[in-house]
């Protein structure tokens, strides 16, 4: 049986997606230039997240969508699952387990 290849990770989200970061991240983020595929976060190391690391996620899948693709939160940390289903955002973006 042939084997599927998994995506190139784009970017390895950090520990703490909160504010404290949020500039950092979001000059990673936006690094790329403009977006001609599907883009692959691993999200497993996210411990911490809060309202201003979610809205450069959305950035992104709102980027990504805007040029007919999906942004892929790879390997989702139990810590940023629990909070996108509380905040009903699960639903946003594709989850890869």
């Amino acid at each position: 049986m042939p084997r599927m290849e998994q995506a190139a990770v784009d970017l390895v989200l950090p520990a703490e997606l909160t504010i404290y970061q949020a500039a950092d991240f979001k000059s990673r983020l936006l690094a790329p230039g403009p977006v001609t595929r599907d883009r692959v976060f691993d999200a497993s190391a996210v411990e911490r997240a809060d309202l201003a690391g979610l809205q450069l996620l959305l950035l992104a899948q709102r980027e990504c969508t805007a040029a007919g693709h999906a942004l892929v939160l790879s390997q989702p940390s139990a810590a940023l699952s629990e909070l996108l289903a509380l905040l009903g955002l699960g639903e946003c973006f594709t989850l890869e387990s």
